[in-house]
């Protein structure tokens, strides 16, 4: 069996490693002139590999469901088990982040391009693939003109698409995989930035820009919460980021395909009751005497974040005293530390994404095999399809589990039954 691999990432490599151990000849066609380039770049350099929190809750499509079968097929501890005999120690972390013991993505990578080399995988570098075609079972991919190996056409029983989504253009993944499985008859889920800071309607928020908090952010459809998460909330000169944020995002973004209404909750103290911070401040107001209303919360809150919360708040002079302050403008700076709203105006584009959502609609794909229902013999791994994962380890367990089911089926399946 030939396998063909169009794409060098991470779903890529672990299916053609598969595939290789499994008896098929493999050729990987990578577009960069390296393998793995976005590996790099996950879990901020340190390759967050998997998660032992890993379940089908954890993603998000079109159909959630569909990532059921492939991530028992090979979950977080047989991901654990294939890079320990790679030599990737591990270590799990808070939240059951795994990580390598070395703290170094470019470790996990050094042990993968090994056991491409190791075990004779072909591999074709800044090759760029124009056009799948398929005549009398064998599958014809014709090349752009600039690849290392000169060839115009590669031929092969079996193709798997790992070429990736459209989030870090600057790693290569810049939607190819979604033009070439377009041509194939496959409906293309309308794709958008995953994982990302989120814009937000507002003046002030250069003022602001690198407060960091502990808090609460919560995302509304119109009226009704759609989901929360607690970390750090990372205030940006255009809006919000943080673990929190990113969480919310592809929501967020869901939300705005469909022209519907997206709000933020940002809960600035979110350690006590609403009457417990009330009791609070009453005291410290009461303490503050001689002070003004700005200085009475300096150690309370970020000196930087004051003025925009009273200003926010309605205060029209903060550098009052504070015995001037009001029952009626404490509740208002109560409001705005306890139930901080803002409208969602957008997203960062594509280079700030961590992960694209949407893709290939996996109505189209087989939920047991990852084998195309449109074109036999054909599969899918990674990023391209309509799947995408919280923040975490969960992204990358998706890319390893769907590229190692896609390896095993193609170098399984029999030729001659298309």
């Amino acid at each position: 069996m030939t396998v063909l691999i169009i794409g060098g990432g991470a779903s890529g490599l672990v299916a053609a490693i598969t595939a290789r151990r499994l008896g098929a000849q493999v050729t990987i066609l990578e577009k960069n002139p390296r393998l793995g380039k976005k590996i790099l770049v996950t879990g901020n350099g340190r390759c967050n590999l998997t998660n032992l929190n890993t379940c089908p809750g954890c993603y998000y499509g079109a159909t959630p469901e569909f990532v059921e079968s492939i991530l028992s097929q090979f979950n977080a501890k047989k991901t654990i088990g294939f890079f320990e005999k790679l030599g990737i120690a591990h270590k799990v972390e808070d939240e059951g982040k795994v990580f390598p013991m070395s703290d170094q993505a470019s470790s996990v990578l050094d042990v993968l391009r090994y056991e491409v080399e190791r075990t004779g995988i072909d591999v074709i570098y800044n090759a760029r693939v124009k056009e799948i075609k398929k005549r009398n079972n064998i599958f014809e991919l014709e090349l752009a003109e600039s690849t290392d190996s000169g060839k115009q056409t590669i031929k092969g029983d079996r193709v798997i698409l790992a070429a990736g989504g459209k989030a870090m253009p600057v790693t290569g993944s810049d939607g190819d995989g979604f033009l070439l499985a377009k041509k194939l008859g496959h409906t293309i889920k309308e794709v958008y930035p995953a994982l990302v800071p989120l814009k937000l309607e507002g003046d002030f928020f250069k003022r602001i820009a690198g407060v960091k908090v502990l808090g609460t952010a919560e995302l509304f459809d119109g009226s009704k919460s759609i989901a929360k998460y607690r970390g750090d909330i990372l205030f940006t000169n255009y809006g919000v980021s943080g673990p929190p944020i990113l969480q919310l995002s592809g929501k967020a973004g869901e939300l705005m395909q469909t022209k519907r209404k997206a709000q933020l909750r940002v809960i600035l103290i979110d350690s006590m009751s609403r009457e417990s911070l009330n009791g609070m401040l009453t005291r410290r107001f009461h303490n503050a005497v001689g002070k003004t209303i700005e200085f009475s919360l300096v150690g309370m809150i970020n000196k930087r974040l004051i003025p925009v919360l009273l200003k926010e708040a309605g205060i029209k002079n903060p550098k009052a005293d504070v015995e001037t302050l009001t029952t009626g403008e404490q509740e208002k700076i109560l409001d705005i530390l306890t139930d901080w709203r803002f409208t969602i105006t957008g997203t960062t584009s594509w280079p700030n994404a961590q992960v694209t959502a949407g893709g290939v609609d996996t109505w189209e794909v087989e939920k047991d095999t990852l084998e195309s229902k449109i074109i036999k013999g054909l599969y899918f791994a990674g990023e391209v399809l309509d799947v995408y994962g919280a923040c975490g380890g969960y992204n990358l367990q998706w890319a390893w589990s769907s590229g190692f089911v896609a390896g095993k089926q193609a170098a399984i399946s029999k030729k001659g039954t298309d």
